[in-house]
C-alpha cells in the first residue's frame, strides 16, 4: 500500500469520539443532559460568555458604529476634468467618459459634480446625473442635459445592477 493523502489514517487511539448528550438515558448523558438539575445554567438560552472573561474581552473591543451601505455608489466626475478632457459642443456620455478614462465601467451610474468652473459651450450631457450647481453652470454655458433618456437609463441601470 502507498503512502498518499487519500490513504493517510490517524493513529489508533488518538481521536476521541466527542460526547453526544441528549441522546437517551442509555447514553449515560440523557435526562438532564451533563447540566444538573434547575438553575439558571440548566435552561437554554444561557450562554457562556461569562466564563474565561469573555464578556470583559467582548466589552473591551471597540465597535463600528453606523453601516455602510450595500447599495453601489455612482461615478464621480468633476466639470474640471470635462475641461480638460473635451472640447466645444462635445457629447458627454457614460461611454465616451470611459474611453476617456474617467471612469472605471459603465455599469454603475455617473455624476456630474460642479467643482470647478465650467469653461466649454454647448456641451450635450447624455444618460448621466448632474447635480444642482453642475446643472447651473451647464445651462449657463449652453449645454443641453437630456433629461427624459436620463432617468430610462438610470432605471434600466437599476434593474441590472439589482439583478447580481
Amino acid at each position: 500500500m502507498t503512502l498518499s493523502l487519500h490513504t493517510i489514517k490517524p493513529a489508533k487511539g488518538s481521536k476521541k469520539k466527542r460526547k453526544r448528550v441528549g441522546r437517551g438515558n442509555a447514553s449515560g448523558h440523557g435526562t438532564y443532559s451533563t447540566r444538573g438539575l434547575k438553575g439558571q445554567k440548566a435552561r437554554s438560552g444561557v450562554s457562556n460568555l461569562k466564563r474565561l472573561g469573555m464578556k470583559m474581552t467582548l466589552m473591551r473591543t471597540p465597535k463600528k458604529r453606523g453601516f455602510k451601505s450595500l447599495k453601489p455608489k455612482d461615478h464621480v466626475v468633476n466639470l474640471i476634468l470635462i475641461n480638460d478632457n473635451f472640447k466645444d459642443g462635445e457629447t458627454v456620455n457614460p461611454k465616451i467618459l470611459l474611453k476617456r478614462g474617467l471612469i472605471d465601467n459603465i455599469r454603475l451610474g455617473v455624476k456630474i459634480l460642479g467643482n470647478g468652473e465650467l469653461r466649454l459651450k454647448g456641451l450635450k450631457f447624455e444618460d448621466v446625473k448632474i447635480s444642482e450647481s453642475a446643472k447651473a453652470q451647464i445651462e449657463k454655458n449652453g449645454g443641453k442635459n437630456n433629461e427624459s433618456k436620463d432617468k430610462k437609463y438610470l432605471q434600466s441601470k437599476k434593474k441590472v445592477v439589482n439583478k447580481k
